[in-house]
């Protein structure tokens, strides 16, 4: 499609879009903000219809770990396609499946690998969060689930009614720690302390009106909610307090997984082994596959308890096996680690540079740029921070050594609070602005956060240093850019930077 002359192929670019815009649903969404008319791609780049070539820093939203039509997904599939093997198969047993499982629980954290049970679901995400609400509904014989603000697990009913976005009140809700915009107006160990105390006061109040719930569902990053990392001493904390009450913990590793972070599974960052794991988009190796793996003792549930046409993709499981092992082999999650910090450092720069950028955060090649209005009254927007020391909140807190993102150890003493920041209002207008210009440039990235205020960047695992450095500089570019076209009133001084948060 993208040949002939320039005109022929902007018009065939332009017919596509036209088309697309009169005939689909008004629920799309990247279309909208991502007028391009891809026809071919291969690692971190996409051809469209009218010749322009861009960097794709979305990547299927998290799907491809390897990039576009990675070679050995590619051979994986044909192996599978020249076989003759069946491509569907319900949830019968084949070599293909057989092959994906091994591997995959190869990946699995220490303590759940040895003693697990896989379900293969829907091929959609959000089926796989399902599954796992009703596997421990019907393990415990309890209803209720325990969610984060911020979350986000899929669009499905249930799903639904455990993300943040929820219309209506069907879960308990709890604060997500996070430091730029800290529910209590304190940040760091001391907010993620005052998170967690939280949390246990609600499980142990009798009059807290939260029942013991059936389980607690959680992303160790949120994506959609701002990529935010949750502190890993936190995350241990959940851990101690679901176990201790018998409380089956959910991981949603949808987009976290396959290396993204830094390490093959988020949760191995904090060394907590959940009793579910919600898995899929990278686990397809960029087809649609999705299951969940869970604590075999919580196998309980009847045959067809959870059921579905499309779980016996057997292209996605060849793709899958393909992506696991070349991730695994090739060490890639380390990788991101240390290509995510130094793109991290980097980015924090432009907190000096530009008042508009309130924050950098994220973990390996999960990355997050939050835009903000600094010219509006922040006081008014954000929490007063809560006086007093941690030892105020009944019982032990932060202590002095506590190292960052963690909560220390409650034996020791106590310190005082860190001194707050107030954050400027979120800027989603500038925000789209940025992720234009970043278009203009040949760059995709996605915006998300509370406010659609975050700019995001999901690279492939497989980018290499030069392409990065060609990301990072498009970026910049389009923040400069839509910062200039967005003063109202003319330039700001320098402020004090906000260093990345998380990094790594």
């Amino acid at each position: 499609m993208a040949g002939g002359t320039p005109g022929e192929a902007r018009a065939a670019h332009e017919g596509v879009l036209r088309r697309q815009s009169a005939r689909e649903s008004s629920a799309r969404t990247y279309a909208r903000a991502l007028p391009i008319v891809p026809v071919r791609a291969r690692g971190l780049t996409i051809e469209g219809a009218d010749g322009r070539r861009y960097l794709d820093c979305l990547s299927g939203a998290g799907t491809l770990a390897l990039g576009h039509n990675h070679p050995v997904v590619l051979e994986a599939i044909r192996r599978v396609l020249d076989s003759g093997a069946p491509l569907s198969v319900l949830d019968l047993a084949t070599p293909v499946k057989d092959a994906f499982v091994t591997e995959l629980f190869r990946t699995l954290p220490p303590g759940l690998a040895d003693r697990s049970r896989v379900q293969f679901c829907g091929p959609a995400g959000t089926d796989a969060v399902e599954a796992a609400l009703k596997l421990v509904r019907t393990a415990t014989g309890r209803t209720g689930i325990l969610a984060f603000t911020g979350a986000y697990h899929g669009m499905t009913a249930g799903a639904l009614a455990a993300s943040g976005g929820a219309p209506d009140v069907q879960v308990a809700r709890l604060p997500y720690p996070q430091d730029y915009r800290c529910p209590f107006g304190v940040g760091g160990p001391h907010g993620a302390e005052l998170a967690a105390r939280w949390t246990e006061s609600l499980l142990d109040d009798p009059k807290s009106g939260v029942p013991l719930p059936a389980g607690m569902i959680l992303e160790p990053v949120q994506g959609e909610g701002g990529v935010i990392p949750a502190p890993d001493d936190w995350l241990r904390r959940m851990r101690r307090l679901t176990a201790d009450r018998s409380i089956p913990l959910i991981a949603d590793e949808i987009q976290t997984g396959v290396g993204r972070t830094g390490a093959f599974w988020a949760v191995d960052h904090s060394g907590v082994t959940p009793d579910v794991m919600v898995l899929s988009k990278a686990i397809g190796g960029s087809l649609p596959l999705a299951v969940i793996v869970y604590r075999d003792d919580l196998d309980v549930w009847q045959p067809g308890a959870h059921a579905g046409t499309f779980r016996g993709n057997q292209l996605a499981m060849a793709a899958g096996t393909a992506t696991l092992a070349y991730v695994r082999e090739n060490a890639l999650a380390e990788r991101a680690a240390a290509l995510g910090t130094r793109m991290l450092t980097r980015l924090a720069e432009l907190t000096h540079a530009f008042p508009c950028v309130g924050d950098v955060r994220g973990r390996g090649l999960m990355i997050g740029v939050e835009l903000v209005n600094p010219d509006a009254d922040h006081t008014a927007s954000h929490p007063a921070p809560l006086a007093g020391d941690v030892g105020d909140i009944g019982g032990a807190g932060v202590v002095a050594d506590a190292g960052a993102g963690g909560m220390g150890d409650p034996s020791g003493p106590v310190a005082r609070p860190e001194p707050a920041r107030t954050p400027y209002p979120a800027a989603p207008e500038l925000a789209a602005a940025v992720q234009r210009e970043c278009l203009q440039r040949g760059l995709i990235v996605e915006l998300g956060g509370r406010h659609a205020s975050v700019v995001r960047l999901l690279p492939p695992l497989t980018i290499s240093d030069e392409q990065a450095t060609a990301v990072l500089d498009r970026l910049t570019d389009a923040v400069a850019a839509a910062a200039r076209h967005h003063e109202p009133h003319g330039p700001h001084q320098q402020r004090e930077p906000c260093p990345a948060q998380h990094a790594g």
